[in-house]
């Protein structure tokens, strides 16, 4: 009985199996009726029809945007329209007095930490010291600006964002000729 189990498991290691059969047997060998070689990179190199490589970059206008402008044309409107400019100047109203006040903070702390390690050193209290302060500082207030922004950003420009979004994509349907 063992013999003829050990004569089984031999037949069936000397069987080859289907993948074995598609694969190849090699690892190394690179067989080219393999249906998924060429799937990774399909649409390179191959030929148009003419003989000429066939394009891999996408045309850089569609069909619809002979027939109204197209969508371009719609994004140029709604830059310039004055919806955008208000909630472009509600954001740089926020985000240029934020960066102002937090950046020479935080290259205040870095330059100090490698200019004056005496000064960072000194104690505050106990254990505490000037950079483990100025570190803490550092969490607390980019905390304290991700909080603002956030709050910033849903009082005073999400509602006029999403409104401007859903104008903007009802024109780029009807620049389409599409109407649901």
């Amino acid at each position: 009985m063992c013999t003829s189990l050990g004569t089984r498991q031999k037949q069936v290691a000397d069987k080859e199996s289907s993948v074995d059969k598609h694969d190849g047997g090699d690892t190394g060998d690179v067989r080219f009726d393999d249906p998924w070689y060429d799937a990774l990179a399909s649409g390179w190199g191959e030929l148009d029809g003419t003989g000429a490589l066939a394009p891999t970059v996408p045309a850089a206008r569609s069909e619809h945007e002979g027939r109204s402008g197209g969508t371009a044309h719609v994004y140029l409107e709604v830059q310039r329209s004055a919806a955008f400019q208000e909630v472009r100047g509600r954001y740089r109203r926020f985000v240029i007095p934020a960066v102002a006040v937090f950046f020479p903070w935080y290259v205040g702390y870095v330059v100090t930490a490698t200019t004056a390690p005496g000064f960072m050193a000194r104690p505050v209290a106990g254990v505490v010291n000037v950079a483990l302060l100025a570190g803490l500082g550092q969490f607390l207030t980019t905390f304290l600006l991700a909080w603002a922004y956030a709050r910033h950003a849903r009082l005073r420009r999400d509602r006029a964002a999403l409104e401007l979004r859903w104008d903007t994509q009802e024109m780029t349907r009807n620049a389409k000729g599409g109407e649901r």
